[in-house]
């Protein structure tokens, strides 16, 4: 089968760990050229040791790493320059790098979370990771998609200028109880994603949103690691049961609907968010 990527270059955020490591080694295993970035690396998910850009390198492929605040709007910026001056042009801008910090809170209490017991620190740090960081990778991600020559006509006849995916949540959807500024800054990244795709559907850019339910990474390791905790063991059960595909779900279920979102089987979608979620939303 050939490799549905050949040739684009991709930016992912978040891209140390989790959902956003998957999504740029798949992305690398179809053909992209991926700029990892993050705050940190990060290679404690590899039984080797290698950070996301090392394994792909190490495959044969092209990559990269930029130390990158997405909430730092200098440093998102230079991460746009960087990666154009490495690999000669942006094609597709992956916003995954994400918190939950209301996820200890679940943890630790029934219920997780409410309003009126939520810091305006864990408030804060949410919605300028989840919400302004996305913003941030979008608006420059834009500016380079129309600075540049659009790709070669697909089979639709459509100059693509490139493909913007936004990695938000099914707490984006619908409310996600114990998590209220999570929850406000998923439905912002869906949000988000609607008006882009509205508004640059003309410039031939698309741009959808990721929203899965609960997938099992470090980001909810607090709940489904703790062994000890009678609460977190209680809330993994219930989390599980709550999928009737009967399992969470695992990073490479949502790394590969991120690659149908930028490959040409998916010419004509734009400004949705496709929900990974194993029925959940069906009940």
């Amino acid at each position: 089968m050939p490799r549905r990527l050949l040739g684009r270059i991709a930016i992912v955020t978040g891209a140390s760990s989790g959902i956003g490591r998957a999504i740029a080694l798949t992305y690398a295993q179809e053909g992209a050229s991926v700029m990892c970035a993050d705050i940190s690396l990060n290679a404690s998910e590899d039984e080797h040791g290698k950070s996301t850009h090392e394994v792909i390198i190490a495959g044969n492929g092209k990559a990269a790493f930029v130390k990158t605040d997405v909430t730092d709007e200098s440093q998102v910026k230079a991460l746009i320059a960087e990666s154009v001056k490495v690999f000669g042009r942006l094609d597709i801008m992956v916003n995954n790098a994400g918190v939950c910090s209301e996820i200890f809170g679940i943890a630790s209490q029934v219920g997780g979370l409410r309003v009126h017991e939520t810091t305006m620190e864990t408030f804060d740090k949410t919605m300028n990771v989840n919400a302004r960081g996305v913003f941030l990778g979008c608006k420059y991600a834009l500016a380079q998609f129309l600075a540049q020559e659009p790709l070669p006509r697909n089979s639709r006849g459509d100059a693509t200028r490139g493909w913007i995916v936004n990695v938000a949540s099914l707490a984006g959807i619908v409310g996600f109880q114990g998590a209220p500024s999570y929850t406000m800054s998923k439905h912002a990244v869906v949000g988000l994603t609607k008006e882009i795709g509205i508004s640059y559907a003309k410039d031939r850019v698309h741009c959808n949103a990721l929203c899965p339910a609960f997938i099992d990474t470090p980001l909810i390791a607090p709940i489904t690691k703790d062994r000890e905790n009678p609460i977190a063991v209680g809330t993994t059960q219930a989390v599980t049961a709550a999928h009737p595909w009967g399992t969470l779900g695992q990073t490479e279920d949502v790394a590969r609907a991120a690659v149908f979102l930028v490959s040409e089987d998916s010419q004509w979608i734009t400004a949705q968010p496709l929900v990974i979620d194993g029925g959940y939303m069906a009940q």
